[in-house]
């Protein structure tokens, strides 16, 4: 369950240009661990708190779309344990959140490749929670598993092929109906926590006129009002989106 006693969502917060959709670069579980001499186990379980507490504040001031960075392509470079712990951990995740998500309205998705490497049972727990809260238009939680950027991109090249588009028909629509989930908008806002400065091939495409918030927070110390300084820093910034305001 969330905080019992949340933070409030602040004054000077415009509740009328609040981002349509967020993304979360969630990092630095690893760091927030071994500072205190915790396993980087631990450092995973506490960055739970962190992702629930950040999807009811999203919900609390109207973002309509969550996607968030769970494990990419590259985290299978880590060492073989914390990667079973880390399929072990999502999947025991989704049975003890799905429910109290659905009961919000919360429609969750996945983005990423269902390959060998991810276990049957951590699949099937993301079927469960797909087919559960599919019909949920509160806002939606898309959950970035075995996801990277380009991979993304490298999977819908492929669809091209497979549908005979010819290169003629090629653009930038014909890519983007393949992707993972092209019923999602793009990211108006992209925060990436532990006071790393790039993107680590996330929604590669998807990003191209997000605006971007670096936060030094680890991401097991991330709460909704580091969420709402992050909006109000997006509120603060002009989009021009490559051109000039008259």
């Amino acid at each position: 369950m969330p905080d019992p006693r949340p933070a409030p969502i602040p004054a000077s917060l415009d509740r009328r240009s609040v981002p349509h959709h967020v993304g979360v670069v969630m990092d630095g579980n690893g760091r927030w661990a071994t500072r205190r001499g915790l396993a980087r186990t631990e450092g995973h379980e506490a960055g739970e708190i962190a992702l629930v507490d950040t999807a009811y504040g999203a919900l609390a001031v109207g973002v309509k779309v969550l996607t968030v960075y769970a494990f990419s392509t590259e985290n299978w470079r880590r060492p073989v344990d914390e990667v079973r712990y880390l399929m072990n951990f999502n999947r025991g995740l989704l049975e003890r959140r799905q429910h109290e998500l659905h009961a919000e309205g919360v429609r969750i998705t996945f983005s990423g490749r269902r390959d060998w490497r991810v276990p049957r049972g951590v699949l099937s727990r993301m079927d469960d929670a797909a087919e559960l809260t599919r019909h949920n238009r509160v806002m939606t939680l898309n959950i970035a598993f075995n996801y990277g950027g380009r991979a993304e991109i490298v999977d819908a090249v492929k669809r091209l092929v497979d549908d005979h588009v010819p290169a003629s028909k090629v653009d930038e629509k014909s890519i983007r109906e393949r992707l993972y989930h092209p019923e999602l908008p793009d990211p108006d806002l992209v925060v990436r926590t532990s006071g790393e400065f790039r993107t680590s091939n996330f929604l590669l495409w998807e990003m191209a006129y997000s605006e971007l918030v670096f936060t030094e927070v680890l991401w097991p110390d991330f709460r909704r009002e580091d969420l709402y300084d992050a909006i109000e820093q997006f509120q603060r910034r002009e989009r021009r989106f490559g051109g000039l305001d008259s």
